[in-house]
């Protein structure tokens, strides 16, 4: 590959993932704090992700795909963001910031294929090639959440309160702006021209559906909606968690999260090889039991340990869990159906199951909250922690690992 291209693409991985890391992880704080968002709202806000994510295949299905350049699209879409991020920024209202919120995820969602679509677009060995990139992306999340913390100070105590945090959107809109401008450079990526008539089932997956009459991936489709439930909680309440428990610098420390997540993606080849499928992705269920336990019963004094290990379980509880599931519905869908069952694990993922678990969290917040209206954070995360477990269980009992995977990796 060419090295100009490589660095440009490289470039367009970072701006990616550091937009969503520069606002996402700190949002829940700001909602509770600056606008004072009860647990339903939050949730809602949470839940335009989902909504994006349903939303994503049918713009990139309908459109891109079939009438734009990728590279067009990516910045016409990220400049649209950067006026919404903006907007964000301004809002000092729940029920506006909710809609421009909703409109930015609906854009931002689909740019999450588009980006892989102009990389695997230049590269002869994406296998070999990809993660080189890729990386980029994960860089770039890490550094948004160091910046936060340790450059500017927007998630101190003092800054929260005077309401510095909502600057998170300006320096996401900066950067959505500088990736949509960086997009009309990137290297042509032409749509897929296709005569075929498009069948809305082919673009959200509904043709694996037929992969559901194999008990086993019956079994792992129903864990995966299940164990988005308390993927959610994390998302929606450990930024604001950290915050209320006296952490300091909490944006910085949860990226540590994500370099756990990059680090943890080598072991996966192993742990597949020597212990197959069932038992790496059960690693993957048990381990957000625990984390979860530990920040019931962690603190920010003496025993903050045990929440900056809970943060640190991130690359065990997602790569175990999901990238493993990726691995297991490639290898069981064929040739034919590949495409189809990854869009609709995604969609049952992301879509079906975040929604339900940003409602769950919600609903729970809003409901163990003390006679002062202090959150129980206790019973916030004991109750993700027992739904977990529960799914660690009917997993163990009801899937039976018949193929061993470790020949296909």
């Amino acid at each position: 590959m060419n090295t100009t291209i490589r660095i440009k693409l490289s470039l367009m991985m970072f701006l990616e993932f550091f937009i969503w890391g520069a606002w996402f992880v700190t949002l829940g704080t700001f909602l509770g704090n600056n606008l004072k968002a009860s647990g339903s709202e939050t949730a809602a806000v949470f839940s335009t992700q989902s909504w994006g994510a349903i939303i994503a295949p049918f713009i990139i299905g309908l459109i891109a795909d079939r009438y734009f350049n990728a590279e067009k699209i990516l910045g016409i879409l990220h400049i649209a963001g950067a006026f919404l991020m903006y907007q964000m920024y301004q809002s000092t209202d729940i029920g506006l910031f909710y809609i421009y919120v909703l409109s930015y995820m609906v854009l931002y969602m689909p740019t999450l294929a588009l980006v892989n679509s102009v990389a695997f677009n230049q590269m002869k060995d994406p296998e070999k090639e990809f993660a080189n990139i890729r990386v980029w992306g994960t860089i770039g999340w890490i550094l948004a959440g160091l910046a936060i913390s340790f450059l500017f100070h927007w998630d101190s105590a003092e800054a929260v309160s005077t309401g510095l945090l909502k600057n998170t959107f300006l320096l996401a809109g900066i950067a959505a702006l500088a990736l949509g401008l960086l997009s009309f450079t990137l290297p042509k990526t032409p749509p897929k021209v296709s005569e075929e008539k498009i069948k809305i089932g082919d673009i959200i997956g509904l043709d694996a559906l037929k992969l559901l009459k194999d008990k086993n991936f019956l079994i792992f489709f129903i864990s995966s909606i299940l164990i988005c439930i308390p993927l959610a909680f994390y998302y929606q309440n450990a930024h604001p968690f950290l915050t209320a428990a006296g952490v300091e610098n909490p944006t910085g420390k949860m990226a540590i999260g994500q370099i756990s997540e990059a680090l943890f993606l080598l072991f996966i080849p192993v742990f597949f090889a020597r212990f197959g499928f069932k038992k790496t992705i059960l690693v993957g269920m048990i381990a957000w039991a625990v984390r979860y336990v530990l920040f019931a019963y962690g603190n920010g004094g003496d025993l903050s340990f045990m929440l900056i290990t809970g943060i640190a379980l991130h690359g065990i509880c997602y790569d175990f869990f999901f990238v493993s599931g990726q691995i297991y519905t490639n290898s069981k869908a064929g040739e034919k159906y590949k495409s189809a069952a990854q869009g609709l694990i995604t969609l049952a993922t992301y879509g079906i199951g975040m929604l339900i678990g940003f409602a769950v969290a919600g609903w729970i917040t809003d409901n163990y909250k003390t006679v002062e209206g202090a959150i129980n954070w206790l019973m916030v995360w004991i109750i993700p922690a027992g739904i977990a477990f529960a799914v660690f269980l009917i997993f163990a009992l009801l899937f039976k690992d018949k193929n061993k995977l470790a020949n296909e990796i």
